[in-house]
């Protein structure tokens, strides 16, 4: 089994390292972008018949900050 968990700041949330790409990307000429907002991708291999809330679990625990981070799985 597979999955896949994306994880991002929340809204409101300041992201530098957003504003750095941003600001990055205007420099290149790129200047049509207006914001962004970058996060993580984790991929986990996991033993067949795992239950998805374990994957729940492992995000609150560990993956994501929930206080300033969301998080979203995608089973594949």
């Amino acid at each position: 089994m597979k999955a896949r968990v994306y994880v991002m700041l929340k809204s409101g949330v300041l992201d530098p390292q957003g504003e750095a790409i941003r600001h990055a990307l205007g420099t290149l000429g790129f200047d049509e972008v207006d914001g962004v907002r970058q996060g993580k991708v984790i991929d986990l291999d996991l033993a067949d018949g795992t239950d998805p809330a374990r994957i729940d679990e492992m995000c609150e625990k560990l993956l994501a900050n929930t206080v300033i981070e969301s998080y979203r799985v995608e089973l594949l």
